[in-house]
């Protein structure tokens, strides 16, 4: 069974540890069957050619040597009547118009044709044809001699013979012979008067062409196998194919030297032989596809076996895939109800070594994350109550801002403009950080305009010794932050930078730059700044943010400070944001500070803050 379904399990299963691990495995495994098939295949090709190859010039060696006792039988034979001294003798005398000389001498010759006849019994006929046109015939029929033998090809080719055997080739009926239509072998060679040194006449043999046909098809290596018998001109003397091209049997290899040849030659294997003593060459030419009866059945075999071990390959590559990714699956599963805030759940599996101790951290770690969310509760429980009894401990709040706006009023009816604002300005910002609420979020409007009044007061307690400038474009304006970012800032501005300054006026700029869809609030100081490695501590510390034991740390201390605190805004930022983004500081001893805030330019919501769990931005 396959490892992926329809839709987008589809897509999912391609991207799977099962789906992978299963191709990988099934790829391994064919590729290891095909490369043995192949190469055994091969293998077995080379060794099956060189095979045929050394039973073909075997073969071709053993029919040589038959043709070669076969025709020198036939030579002997031929030499048997044309060296007769008797034949030769009767032959030559001048003919003698003697009834009773021409019986003698035909008998006489008759007996010498006859002996040889008898000596074989392949011979179908032997024909002593004189120049002055008398023929004497031994065979086991009455012959009706060709008339015209005289013109005939074979007549030239033997009268033209200075003596050697002229072997003329086989033939499908007697060249002679005009009623025997049998299959022949037929040679022949001139009769000489050896006193004069004259030919007086040809002798002609037909023979059975059984042995010729038989050693040729000894050299046959399959069913369609062709065999051709050539003299040392090309002309054919025999061949089994009915119907061949000369242009084709032209372009076929030939023995060099003697030596037998074994070539592969237009997907024909052709052996080539020559026959020393009678100047032939035999080629025998054997297709391919007979040569290939075995390589095919090989193949097939190998095929059939690939497949087999294919789909064994198929089906442990299935059962290897599924024991390795089940328990990941399942330890998947549950990971989806931890998600879902189901911790009570425990998996036992039993598989590889590395799953089994993965299996186990993971038990313990959901295990251990139950245990901190009950401390949580507890703590948050416990939390909670002294809160509210320190609230009940408190002035209620609304009286201070009563109070406070009763102030500003009195101060405004006696003409103490300056005081008054200064109290006001109190008022606002006491009421705007007494609106707590965790995780809270403003725009950024709202804590520029708080930031107004928190440097009102600044400005006017230190008399002069400070220039402010604020620049937050209107672009931005609704962009959410967490409430309370720019306060703790410009407050360490002031009071470690501004307020140790001696030797010039101290100068706070708030601006905003864009860059690569971030948001970067500048806060810079020129004043007395930090050396490097105070620097490079302080930025530790804010990169360090997110580890607990620093963020209760420092937090304990700044709280009991009084103060917000640096770390505790990194960490809201980063809460809110991501740890991508939050404050960096750069400093320089004696020339000043800048406060980095960084955050993204996310969708803005027009009106005003976002309040708890208003703002989009936090996970």
């Amino acid at each position: 069974m396959l490892p992926w379904k329809g839709g987008n399990g589809v897509t999912r299963g391609f991207h799977s540890i099962q789906y992978r691990l299963f191709v990988l495995f099934l790829v391994s495994m064919s590729a290891i069957v095909l490369t043995v098939s192949v190469l055994y295949y091969n293998r077995t090709t080379v060794q099956f050619h060189e095979k045929i190859s050394s039973l073909s010039k075997q073969n071709v060696s053993q029919t040589a040597g038959l043709f070669d006792l076969l025709l020198k039988g036939y030579d002997s034979l031929s030499k048997s009547v044309t060296g007769n001294t008797d034949l030769t003798r009767i032959l030559s005398n001048p003919q003698i118009d003697s009834p009773a000389v021409d019986y003698f001498n035909e008998q006489a010759i008759t007996n010498i044709l006859g002996a040889a006849f008898l000596s074989q019994e392949d011979i179908i006929g032997i024909h002593v044809l004189t120049d002055k046109g008398k023929v004497y015939n031994y065979g086991n029929y009455a012959n009706v001699i060709n008339p015209e033998y005289r013109s005939t090809g074979w007549y030239g080719v033997i009268s033209a013979s200075t003596g050697d055997m002229q072997w003329l080739g086989v033939f499908d009926h007697s060249i002679i012979d005009q009623v025997d239509d049998r299959d022949v072998f037929a040679f022949g060679r001139p009769i000489y008067d050896l006193n004069n040194h004259r030919p007086i006449g040809v002798a002609l043999f037909e023979t059975d062409p059984q042995a010729i046909t038989a050693a040729m098809d000894n050299l046959k290596l399959g069913a369609h196998s062709e065999v051709f018998l050539m003299n040392s001109k090309g002309d054919i003397i025999s061949a089994t194919a009915f119907h061949w091209d000369p242009a084709w049997l032209a372009k076929l290899p030939r023995p060099q030297n003697g030596v037998p040849v074994v070539e592969e030659h237009d997907k024909r294997l052709v052996v080539a032989s020559q026959l020393p003593f009678a100047d032939w060459t035999v080629l025998s030419v054997t297709p391919d596809r007979d040569l290939n009866v075995e390589l095919t059945e090989t193949k097939r075999f190998l095929i059939i076996v690939g497949a087999i071990l294919v789909v064994f390959s198929v089906l442990l590559a299935s059962i290897f895939s599924r024991t390795l990714s089940s328990p990941l699956k399942r330890l998947i599963s549950e990971m989806k109800q931890v998600e879902i805030g189901n911790f009570r759940g425990s998996l036992n599996v039993t598989s590889y070594r590395e799953i089994n101790i993965l299996v186990a951290s993971f038990n313990q770690m959901v295990n251990r994350i139950a245990e901190l969310i009950e401390r949580v509760k507890v703590s948050s429980i416990s939390e909670k109550n002294a809160e509210l009894q320190a609230l009940q401990s408190q002035v209620n709040p609304h009286f201070l801002y009563n109070t406070l706006d009763m102030i500003y009023w009195m101060l405004d009816e006696k003409g103490h403009d300056r005081l008054g604002e200064v109290v006001l300005s109190l008022s606002r910002l006491f009421r705007y950080s007494s609106h707590w609420v965790d995780g809270a979020a403003v725009t950024l409007r709202e804590e520029t305009e708080q930031i107004e009044h928190y440097l009102t007061i600044i400005v006017t307690r230190l008399e002069g010794r400070l220039t402010v400038d604020v620049d937050v474009g209107e672009a931005w304006s609704n962009i959410a932050v967490p409430k309370m970012t720019l306060q703790p800032v410009i407050e360490n501005a002031v009071k470690h930078g501004l307020e140790p300054l001696v030797d010039r006026a101290g100068v706070l700029r708030v601006y905003m730059e864009e860059e690569d869809r971030q948001l970067r609030i500048m806060v810079a100081d020129n004043g007395i700044g930090m050396d490097a490695a105070t620097l490079a501590e302080l930025n530790a510390t804010l990169k360090r943010a997110k580890d607990d034991t620093v963020q209760d740390v420092n937090e304990e201390s700044e709280r009991q400070e009084g103060g917000i605190g640096l770390v505790n805004l990194q960490r809201r930022l980063q809460h809110m944001f991501g740890g991508a983004y939050g404050l960096e500081l750069i400093s320089e001893r004696n020339r000043g500070t800048t406060a980095i805030i960084t955050i993204p330019i996310l969708p803005q919501k027009e009106g005003g803050a976002l309040h708890g769990s208003e703002h989009p931005y936090r996970g």
